[in-house]
Order: C-alpha cells, then sequence, then structure tokens
C-alpha cells in the first residue's frame, strides 16, 4: 500500500507535465503571433467610418445621398453610413456594420422600387491618405482624421436581393485624381456603374471616411 501510495503522485506529475509544457508553449506562440501583427499593422486594427454626405456651402454633415446609373440609363439612389475594423492581415476578421435607403428608377425618371439595406461584409479597402482640409466644418468628424480611398462592402437589400458597394472618396485636396468620388452598386443582376458625378453648389455624390478615436479593446477582439 505505501509503495503503490509513493508511486501515484509520481505517475501524476509525469503526466502533468507535458499537458502543462504544451499549454505554456501555446502561450508563447500566440503571444509570438498577436505581437508580430501589431509590428506588421503598425499597432493594431484602425477603426474607420464611411458616410454618405451632404455638402452645402462649405458644411460636411451626413445623410447626404449618391447615385449611379445603368447601361440602360437606369439609376439607384442610395444614403448610407457604417464602421469597420480594419485589421493588419487580410486572414483576421475584419468587423463590418452599416446600412442605409435605396430608392432605383428606370430611364424615365420613375420609382421602380425603395427601401432599406444592411452591409453584411467588407471585400477591400485601400486607404488613400489624409484628405481634410480645415476650410471645411466637418460635423461628422475631425478634418485631421477624414480619409480618402476605396471601400467595397457586401450588402443585402431589403427586397432579398444581394449587391456589391463601393464607396470612394476623394475629397478636396491631397488625393491622386485616379481615385473617383462617389459609389456604384450592384443590386441583383443589374450594375450601376456609371456614378453620380460631384458638381459644384450642388449637394449629393460625396462621401467621406473618418479614422475613428482607437479603443483598446479591439486589441482583444
Amino acid at each position: 500500500m505505501n509503495s503503490n501510495r509513493e508511486k501515484n503522485p509520481r505517475s501524476l506529475a509525469q503526466r502533468v507535465r507535458p499537458a502543462l509544457l504544451a499549454v505554456l508553449t501555446g502561450l508563447a506562440v500566440t503571444s509570438f503571433v498577436l505581437l508580430a501583427a501589431r509590428a506588421a499593422g503598425g499597432g493594431g486594427a484602425t477603426h474607420l467610418s464611411w458616410d454618405l454626405i451632404h455638402l452645402i456651402g462649405n458644411v460636411i454633415s451626413a445623410d447626404g445621398s449618391d447615385s449611379a446609373k445603368a447601361a440602360d440609363g437606369s439609376q439607384i439612389t442610395l444614403t448610407g453610413s457604417g464602421t469597420w475594423l480594419s485589421t493588419p492581415s487580410d486572414a483576421a476578421p475584419q468587423a463590418v456594420d452599416g446600412g442605409g435607403t435605396w430608392q432605383t428608377f428606370d430611364k424615365s425618371g420613375a420609382s421602380t422600387g425603395s427601401g432599406t439595406y444592411a452591409v453584411t461584409g467588407l471585400v477591400s479597402f485601400e486607404n488613400a491618405g489624409p484628405n481634410g482640409v480645415p476650410t471645411l466644418i466637418d460635423n461628422i468628424g475631425s478634418y485631421l482624421d477624414a480619409r480618402g480611398g476605396r471601400l467595397v462592402l457586401r450588402d443585402l437589400y431589403s427586397d432579398g436581393e444581394r449587391g456589391v458597394l463601393t464607396v470612394s472618396c476623394h475629397g478636396p485636396a491631397h488625393v491622386p485624381d485616379t481615385v473617383f468620388e462617389g459609389i456604384t452598386a450592384t443590386k441583383g443582376i443589374v450594375g450601376y456603374a456609371d456614378r453620380g458625378k460631384p458638381a459644384n453648389g450642388v449637394d449629393g455624390n460625396r462621401t467621406v471616411f473618418h479614422v475613428l478615436p482607437h479603443n483598446d479593446d479591439q486589441d482583444q477582439q
């Protein structure tokens, strides 16, 4: 009996040591991967917002509308906004939300449908860099946090059709002229690829991106 009691603790320790070593090794590898991701991404994920905007005079505000046309002259007009979490690695989850309203028109201008849409996924984002200017009054965020670029989202329309929304922001300064201002969209089989072009003194067909304040909780998600 005494001999068995002496062997059991030793046997238990022999079984525990490999398991404990495996756990510690896993923690070390995970920590290394997280540190590498932060180094590659310049400190972690970036939280951004997108808006289809009003520009009246020199004042930027939310809840504007943008339009695009299909090959036959039919049109879609959207309102919308949302946020997304851009992570350093394409393999990491890209948290995204948002949506707005939609309305479609035939080539004569008659309404053919309307409703809401919800963003269901992030396809890509290309950052073209800062594009804010202090002469604009930005009622959405700071002009210092404004960015140009191209955002591509997957969305679901309230009538059950799916699509892809491209939001592109050239802005007033600093962004290459190869970046357009406005949107293009698909809805079901229809591609609205002919974007509405912004015009001086006319409200519509404008967009903006903002970098949002950093939240340390995001690094733990």
